[in-house]
């Protein structure tokens, strides 16, 4: 049903085809790799294998947490220098070419981890490495969706990126378990298998991504218009000289004359600089800035990439014992969080509308925090404590259900 909605426009039927929305899916494995990378690392450090093989069950609890610490933020420091990175050689080679160099760079941090062999710092390096990555393609990813999906269909194609990186979290999530139950811990395969394995989605992009054109606004944006034209009629499926492509590419045209006359100085301002500054806090662009950073930074306050990341951890602290205990109740985390993208994403964000999905997603999310933090606070005997860890967990998986909305 969900599946079946989209804008109402003028499109054709032909442009909602089976080539964009397989492109779509090829470098949305991008996402799928970056939800397993985000959402594998809390499960596999819980691994009796991992912890012996890198020296994590002798010290303090704050030392082991430091350490653990140590490789979850290595990888956020690479995501952020990825981003910077891979913008500009974005705009200056091509989308396409940015997802080749930042899927290479994954890999090759992938490979530092699995050849890891018990030593820290090529896990760092890796983590490092693999985030600079991953940094890259969670900016270009939705960029190149949105340049080559037909206006009807955007929100749903751009949604796949969100789509698979929650199901590439639950994956994650599973995996541990799953070779924490059939692999023995007094082999490194236990720990190997899980980071192995985030390989796979980074292939499948290197493959399927030279499958793929690149986008026509990039063609557009330096004068190529003959290869944009054959582009953008080879992904929409219509002949170059239907009136539908020609009207998209005037609409690129349009956009691209005017971002380049938004380059030149308007009078009395002399630097670029002091000219962006103006043009960011005008009215309608301030807001526009204001709302998606405050949006962003708060629905990472409340929590959710700390959750996936030391789920395990905060488990254990609710009174959850034993690694297969700990990693299960990770599992159907994941799973919670999923069920809430694909419910919300695919039937309810047309029906109630981004707004009111912000609002009711945000308030109803709160309520089993603040039951949990009631809860958890005053255990007063052994069976409250039991009591309050299963209801933690159920409560737990509620939230990730509701918050996947936001």
């Amino acid at each position: 049903m969900g599946f079946n909605l989209h804008a109402e426009n003028y499109d054709p039927p032909e442009v909602r085809n089976w080539r964009v929305h397989l492109m779509a899916t090829i470098v949305c494995m991008a996402s799928l790799a970056m939800g397993y990378d985000t959402a594998v690392i809390g499960g596999t450090m819980a691994l009796d294998s991992f912890k012996r093989d890198f020296d994590l069950t002798e010290g303090t609890q704050s030392r082991l947490d430091t350490l653990q610490g140590n490789i979850v933020s290595t990888f956020q420091a690479g995501t952020v220098i990825g981003v910077l990175f891979t913008s500009p050689i974005a705009e200056k080679f091509g989308r396409k070419i940015a997802i080749i160099f930042s899927t290479v760079i994954f890999l090759i941090g992938g490979v530092f981890m699995v050849s890891s062999n018990g030593s820290l710092g090529l896990i760092y390096a890796g983590r490092a490495i693999a985030g600079f990555g991953v940094g890259g393609v969670s900016l270009i990813v939705p960029v190149y969706v949105a340049e080559t999906s037909p206006p009807s269909i955007r929100g749903r194609l751009v949604g796949i990126f969100e789509i698979l990186a929650q199901s590439g979290g639950m994956f994650g999530f599973w995996i541990n378990y799953i070779v924490n139950r059939t692999i023995s811990s007094d082999t490194k395969t236990q720990w190997l298998i899980p980071l192995g394995l985030q390989l796979l989605p980074g292939c499948l992009l290197l493959c399927g991504i030279f499958w793929c054109p690149e986008t026509p606004r990039w063609y557009a944006k330096y004068d190529r218009w003959e290869e944009a034209t054959g582009t953008l009629s080879w992904i929409r499926k219509l002949p170059v000289d239907n009136e539908y492509v020609k009207w998209e590419l005037e609409e690129i045209r349009i956009q691209v004359e005017t971002q380049v006359s938004s380059r030149n100085l308007p009078p009395g301002i002399k630097t670029k600089i002091k000219y962006y500054i103006s043009r960011l806090l005008q009215p309608g662009t301030r807001n526009r800035i204001g709302i998606g950073l405050l949006l962003m930074t708060f629905q990472n306050f409340a929590g959710v990439t700390v959750i996936t990341y030391y789920s395990p951890r905060i488990f254990e602290t609710l009174g959850v014992q034993g690694t297969d205990t700990k990693l299960f109740a990770t599992g159907f985390y994941g799973v919670a969080k999923t069920l809430g993208v694909v419910i919300f994403s695919v039937w309810l964000v047309e029906k109630v509308g981004r707004r009111q999905g912000l609002i009711w997603g945000a308030f109803v999310g709160s309520l089993p925090m603040w039951y949990l933090a009631g809860m958890y606070s005053r255990p007063t005997r052994r069976l409250q404590v039991a009591r309050v860890t299963y209801e933690a967990d159920g409560v737990t998986w509620l939230w990730s259900v509701l918050t996947s909305t936001v």
